[in-house]
């Protein structure tokens, strides 16, 4: 009955959390406004979404993570250590003692060999990034071994770059989820995913207690997290799809943290004494993708001109100055490898000149599905404008984040507008998506953004994968920038902007990280006055 009391608790709170009425929020709850309609599932390993992927690095715990200060360094997070055989193939990872999940369940080898099993098995969006190291259904519960209660062996199929195997493990993909509460909530033999699309079964500083669709989640501290309790007891986050609506209930007291102000919200705050703005780099690359099934997109001279009919720099200045920075390659700044080159700018008279030798001189028709939120909205509508000018008509097809990520995943779309967020810390993690198509079947294993966008690249692909099994990292560094060089020429993706993470929040609350990916914003050292 205790157990029951605590859920009305809950449920009555959450209840009471979605009302605009509140003056103040609670002492021991942070509240934030947020744009999170494109949360489908928070199973980890089906979450490729940003707003889910923030919810699962706050839920779950992982064997590697990357260290905030320096994303090149790696440290053990739920693995105390870990060793490379020599041939680069085999890896040997000690469990850190006295861990336990939510459930009190305690942490052993078996959980991390049956989460491998699961994420490969399952093998959704996320997939892609433990099997491209050979994993499969048949053979993960042979290559991931539990050698003891405490240690447990994970071995490649070929020796990659130890940092870039390393890096992907701290990928939401790889997060260990508590095996015997999963199991026990299994149907049918589906490893617990219709389950876990809701709950949560993770180790980490906070557990999800509920979730409502285009509404809010909650989560609450876990006391018991072996990092240590979390100073705020529960995070509530509210879907506000306005960004002036955010700012209202920002300066009301009504929420603690606005996480998505525009460039005008931004400017209005300013001068509030109550309001602090916090700024984070992330390495979220804005672009818009162009499907080759369709003809007119398939065409080189059409890629190139639309690349020509952005106004980059006005886009920049009258909507999201502040909030993200000209960017025109598909590794954000701060990676190996990336690139500052800008080779496109606005340019109608260029693009009618490609336009025309395409053999559309009086441009075409076509549509771009476009999540109703802003800046996404704004921005296409200025895209609109651009295309116009070179006889294009583009029609906006809006919808939430779960609707238009789903036509994009199907490959129904013409054009797309959206981000993309690093995986992981290493190049590799933006470069298979941009620049590698193994396979274009509709049944393809691996579905990157090339793949989406129908993009046929046997050779790129090849020349891409090479890379992670350069361990010269000059070399690597080289291959990387003439590869973006390359495929800002030839891609179907018209990459615009890079993110700037700006959160604004009462002067009484403190401590959000935000780090260079969804999962690495965390919850963990928010405190409240």
């Amino acid at each position: 009955m205790r157990h029951v009391a605590k859920l009305l608790t809950v449920s009555a709170f959450t209840a009471l959390m979605a009302t605009t009425a509140m003056a103040q929020t609670p002492k021991d709850t942070v509240v934030m406004a947020k744009q999170i309609d494109d949360i489908i599932s928070l199973d980890p390993a089906e979450v490729f979404e940003f707003s889910g992927g923030e919810v699962v690095g706050n839920v779950y715990d992982k064997l590697v993570r990357f260290d905030l200060a320096d994303p090149s360094k790696l440290y053990g997070d739920l693995a105390e250590g870990w060793t490379i055989s020599p041939d680069s193939k085999t890896y040997t990872f000690k469990l850190k003692p006295n861990v336990k999940f939510h459930s009190g369940n305690p942490l052993t080898a078996a959980d991390v060999v049956y989460s491998f099993q699961r994420a490969v098995v399952l093998n959704k969006s996320p997939g892609f990034i433990l099997t491209q190291f050979g994993l499969t259904k048949d053979n993960v519960t042979e290559m991931v071994k539990a050698v003891d209660d405490k240690t447990v062996t994970i071995t490649v199929d070929k020796p990659y770059a130890p940092s870039f195997f390393l890096n992907c493990l701290t990928a939401n993909v790889a997060v260990i989820v508590d095996s015997k509460l999963v199991k026990a909530n299994e149907k049918a033999g589906d490893f617990g995913y219709e389950w876990l699309k809701q709950n949560s079964a993770g180790s980490g500083a906070y557990k999800l207690r509920a979730w409502r669709a285009n509404e809010q989640y909650t989560l609450e501290a876990n006391p018991d997290w072996f990092m240590g309790a979390p100073k705020v007891k529960r995070v509530v986050v509210r879907h506000v799809a306005e960004p002036a609506s955010q700012r209202l209930l920002l300066e009301k007291g009504d929420v603690d943290y606005a996480r998505n102000l525009s460039k005008d919200q931004l400017d209005s705050i300013k001068s509030n004494a109550d309001i602090v703005q916090q700024v984070g780099d992330k390495g979220y690359i804005l672009y818009l993708g162009l499907n080759q099934k369709n003809p007119n997109l398939a065409k080189p001279e059409v890629r190139e001109a639309l690349k020509y009919l952005v106004d980059y720099d006005s886009i920049e200045r009258n909507i999201v100055a502040g909030t993200y920075k000209p960017h025109q390659a598909f590794l954000p700044k701060g990676f190996l490898g990336a690139i500052d080159d800008r080779p496109y700018k606005f340019d109608p008279a260029k693009a009618k000149e490609l336009l025309a030798k395409a053999g559309l001189p009086n441009g075409f028709s076509v549509t771009m599905d476009t999540r109703s939120v802003n800046p996404i909205t704004d921005i296409a509508q200025a895209i609109q404008a651009n295309w116009g000018q070179a006889g294009i008509k583009l029609e906006l097809i809006p919808g939430d984040g779960k609707q238009t990520l789903t036509k994009y995943r199907a490959r129904t779309h013409d054009i797309y507008i959206g981000q993309w967020g690093p995986d992981y810390q290493d190049p590799h993690t933006n470069a298979e998506t941009f620049a590698i198509n193994e396979n274009n079947a509709e049944d393809a294993r691996s579905k990157t953004l090339a793949w989406r966008n129908a993009w046929d690249i046997p050779e790129m692909s090849k020349k891409t994968g090479a890379l992670v099994f350069e361990t010269d990292s000059d070399k690597r560094k080289t291959g990387y920038e003439g590869m973006e060089r390359e495929h800002q020429k030839v891609s179907p993706f018209v990459i615009m902007f890079q993110q700037v993470e700006v959160a604004a929040h009462r002067k009484n609350v403190d401590g959000l990280i935000l780090g260079p990916g969804s999962a690495s914003n965390l919850y963990s050292t928010l405190s409240k006055n």
